[in-house]
C-alpha cells in the first residue's frame, strides 16, 4: 500500500456496494477510511476498512471532522440511505439528535425542497467548505456498470419489450422530477411506481397488486443523473424480490446501472426464468415511438 497517500474517505450506507468498493480500492493500493451510517452500514466494514467510525445520519459536523482527522481529501458515498426511516419517524428530532452543523445545514435557505438531489448536492457543497471533494465510487469499479444487451438466457417476449418501452418513458419522467427510478408495468398498465420507499418495496407492492405475476420492472438512471451518488443498483436482493413478487422481466439502463455480484445475479435469474435486459435510452425511445 502507498502509506503516504491520503486515504479515500468512504461514506457508507446500506448494502454490499460499500464493501465491494472498499475491497477494490485496497486492491489498487488505496487505504480506506470509512464512516458508516448507524442502522444502515454493514458492521463488517469496521474490520475490512483501514479505519472506521460510526456516525448518526444527522451528525454532519462529526462526519466532516472524522474525515479531516483521518487525512482524507476525496470522499465517495455509496450504499442506500432509507430516508423514510429518519425523516418521518415519530419525534425525529429527538431520535436523530442532529449536531449544530446539521441543523444549520437543514434550515439553510438554499434547500428549497427535500428531494434526494437537492439534499445530496447541498451536502456535497457543505463538505467543500472544508476542502473535502466528492468523487464517484465507480472510479474504482467501472466494470460494475451493466453492459448492453439481454444478460440472461431468456429473451423478453414481444409484450414484455412493449412494457419495457412503455415503462422506460414513465421512469425517465419520474427521474426528471427526482421522484424515483423504477416503475412496474403489465400490459402497458402501471402497477407501482417508486418514491421514497425504494425499488424493493415498489416491486413487492406490484406483486401484491398483481397476484397473477408476469409483470415487468423497469429501473433507469435519472436524466440528470450525477454518478457521484444515487446510481441505480441491482444485486441478489433485487432479483430475489423480483422472483418473490412474480415479475418475469427486469429492465435496466446499460452503462448507468450497477450490477453487484453479476454472475450470481444472472445465474439466479436464469434458474427462475427471469429475463434481465440492459438497454440504452436510444433503443428504448425508438421502440416506444
Amino acid at each position: 500500500m502507498h502509506i503516504n497517500k491520503p486515504p479515500l474517505g468512504l461514506l457508507a450506507g446500506w448494502g454490499r456496494f460499500p464493501l465491494v468498493v472498499t475491497e477494490r480500492a485496497q486492491s489498487m493500493g488505496t487505504r480506506v477510511f470509512c464512516v458508516g451510517i448507524k442502522h444502515e452500514a454493514d458492521p463488517n466494514l469496521a474490520t475490512l476498512a483501514d479505519g472506521f467510525a460510526w456516525s448518526g445520519v444527522a451528525k454532519l459536523g462529526r462526519m466532516i471532522r472524522l474525515f479531516k482527522q483521518a487525512g482524507c481529501q476525496k470522499i465517495v458515498m455509496c450504499g442506500k440511505i432509507h430516508k423514510h426511516r429518519f425523516l418521518y419517524a415519530p419525534w425525529r428530532f429527538l431520535s436523530l439528535i442532529p449536531d449544530a452543523r446539521c441543523v444549520r445545514f437543514w434550515y439553510q435557505r438554499t434547500i428549497v425542497d427535500r428531494k434526494d438531489d437537492t439534499l445530496l448536492l447541498a451536502m456535497i457543497d457543505e463538505y467543500k467548505k472544508d476542502n473535502l471533494d466528492f468523487g464517484s465510487a465507480l472510479d474504482f469499479y467501472p466494470d460494475l456498470l451493466a453492459p448492453e444487451g439481454v444478460l440472461t438466457r431468456r429473451q423478453p417476449t414481444p409484450s414484455e419489450q412493449a412494457d419495457i418501452a412503455f415503462g422506460w418513458e414513465l421512469a425517465k419522467e419520474m427521474g426528471k422530477m427526482d421522484i424515483g427510478q423504477s416503475v412496474c408495468v403489465k400490459e402497458k398498465s402501471v402497477l407501482a411506481v417508486e418514491a421514497i420507499e425504494g425499488t424493493d418495496a415498489a416491486i413487492k407492492r406490484a406483486g401484491d397488486l398483481c397476484p397473477s405475476g408476469g409483470f415487468t420492472v423497469v429501473k433507469v438512471a435519472k436524466p440528470q443523473q450525477d454518478m457521484r451518488f444515487d446510481v441505480p443498483t441491482i444485486g441478489l436482493f433485487t432479483i430475489d424480490n423480483v422472483i418473490q413478487a412474480g415479475a418475469t422481466t427486469l429492465a435496466i439502463e446499460a452503462g448507468k446501472t450497477i450490477i453487484l455480484d453479476r454472475e450470481a445475479v444472472i445465474e439466479m435469474a436464469d434458474r427462475y426464468g427471469v429475463s434481465i435486459v440492459a438497454w440504452r435510452e436510444a433503443r428504448a425511445l425508438r421502440l416506444a415511438g
